[in-house]
């Protein structure tokens, strides 16, 4: 029988192969006995397990020694430890990438655990009579899930088995797994991308190119307010929700259509998606806005400024990040003055500038440009980084310009007379308006000190505005 070691530190070990890692579990025990803690979410999350949400646990009772069980790739993370006895455990990747192959082998026993993250093939034989192998998963067990298995004695990963297959118990459909040349890899788990064909979804387009495993959408094939969200997807098979979904006229969010229309948008709908997102365990990505602020602040904003919306539009979208926030796991970019394809400040001042109108533009708003394709370069950053979640400010960088010094620039790149451009204030340049008006921040320059200690380098927003003229 196991030799139990006591008194070992809870520590955790990684491997060759990526995410699967091996825990030292503190045993303690006397004349009676032994007790552990198996899975303790505080202390073992705090020392580098992923805090899976484990929704199922599973015993597999094994009475003699030489059991073996197939290895079996299965669309869930999986956290293995044995109650009593012994085994030889082994794992292959069997998930596309560049680890594809690759084994690790140990022994388990009650003092050792294991994190087996999804699509990576898991398998073992007894050592010992009477053991018990448990295992807690994060889904439950689906006839539509997709599965990958390995053939026990495949000649790649050569693993050693301490008893040869031939002399021990395996199952018929054991035996009849593929090699490794002909398994299918398990792809890894899908993005969602809602509002796909809004400016930043086309940015972000261009940024994942044909990743396979990013799935598009528009307000046509994804209603945000439909009551069977939790239904819509199987949501265990994704990763991440891209919220580039919006509404942003700001001067119709003052009327009561518009109104409506702005909290349903930005404040009901990523609620939901929120709600979607904790219970799967998912990671939601939401833009948001300069205008969650009043503009009043002396120099940069930070992302812990407190809120002060000014009209409906800016209340709507800070709604959305209070509720955005509540997932575990989210990433809130923060934005101002965003420019894209279709139409946008950038396109009308370079068509006056060819039409020789000379504009009058606002002169008393501060901020800098930030450009659809550098959001959706932070928001493949902040995925494949593994930055903190929470709020990041995400803007070009460089010096802040009013809104008539940015039309100043575009007339000069087009070749026409800066001096064309005249600066006026926002109530002078609103004051024949005949419908509602938003309320405006003046001061919308937000501090990029915390994308840029994830490794993130705004580009400058100034030779972004020549490039996309350019182009």
């Amino acid at each position: 029988m196991t030799d139990i070691e006591f008194g070992k530190k809870l520590g955790a070990t990684e491997t060759g192969i990526p995410g699967l890692v091996v825990f030292d579990l503190p045993v303690h025990g006397d004349s009676r006995g032994w007790f552990k803690e198996n899975w303790q979410r505080e202390k073992m999350t705090a020392i580098g397990l992923p805090d899976f949400g484990p929704v199922q646990n599973n015993i597999s009772f094994n009475d003699a020694v030489g059991t073996t069980r197939g290895i079996h790739a299965e669309p869930w993370d999986k956290w293995v430890s044995v109650a009593t006895g012994r085994i030889f455990g082994a794992w292959v990747d069997l998930r596309e990438g560049p680890s594809f192959g690759a084994v690790y082998t140990t022994e388990l026993d009650p003092s050792k655990a294991i994190f087996v993250p999804r699509g990576v093939g898991n398998s073992y034989q007894t050592l010992e009579p009477d053991t018990a192998y448990t295992y807690l998963v994060n889904d439950h067990w689906s006839p539509q899930a997709s599965y990958s298995f390995l053939n026990l004695a495949d000649e790649t990963v050569a693993i050693d088995w301490p008893i040869p297959l031939s002399d021990v118990e395996i199952s018929e459909k054991d035996l009849a797994h593929p090699r490794l040349a002909d398994v299918a890899p398990i792809p890894p788990r899908k993005i969602l991308v809602i509002g796909s064909g809004g400016q930043l979804g086309r940015a972000l387009r261009a940024e994942f190119g044909d990743a396979a495993h990013v799935e598009w959408t528009t307000r046509d094939d994804f209603d945000l307010g439909a009551a069977d969200l939790r239904s819509a997807r199987r949501w265990r098979d994704y990763e991440a929700i891209i919220n580039a979904a919006a509404y942003t006229a700001v001067d119709l969010a003052e009327t009561a259509e518009g109104r409506a229309d702005a909290w349903a948008a930005n404040a009901a709908g990523p609620a939901r998606l929120a709600r979607v997102a904790a219970e799967y365990g998912l990671t939601l990505v939401h833009v948001s806005s300069d205008y969650v602020f009043d503009g009043s602040a002396e120099g940069e904003y930070d992302e812990e400024q407190a809120f002060a919306p000014l009209g409906v539009y800016g209340q709507s979208k800070a709604a959305g990040d209070v509720a955005v926030s509540t997932a575990p796991r989210h990433y809130i970019l923060r934005t101002s003055w965003v420019i894209g394809d279709g139409r946008n400040f950038v396109r009308t001042m370079a068509g006056l500038a060819e039409k020789g109108v000379d504009p009058k533009v606002v002169d008393d708003q501060r901020g800098r440009l930030t450009f659809a394709s550098e959001i959706a370069r932070a928001v493949v950053h902040l995925l494949r980084g593994g930055a903190p979640y929470g709020t990041y400010n995400v803007t070009g960088a460089g010096e802040a310009r009013t809104w008539a010094e940015i039309a100043a620039e575009v007339f000069e790149i087009t070749g026409a007379d800066r001096s064309r451009v005249t600066g006026v204030s926002t109530q002078e340049y609103f004051a024949s308006a005949t419908g509602p008006i938003a309320p405006r921040p003046r001061n919308s320059v937000l501090s990029l000190a915390k994308i840029e200690a994830t490794g993130f380098a705004p580009r400058d927003a100034g030779q972004q505005l020549r490039e996309y003229l350019s182009s």
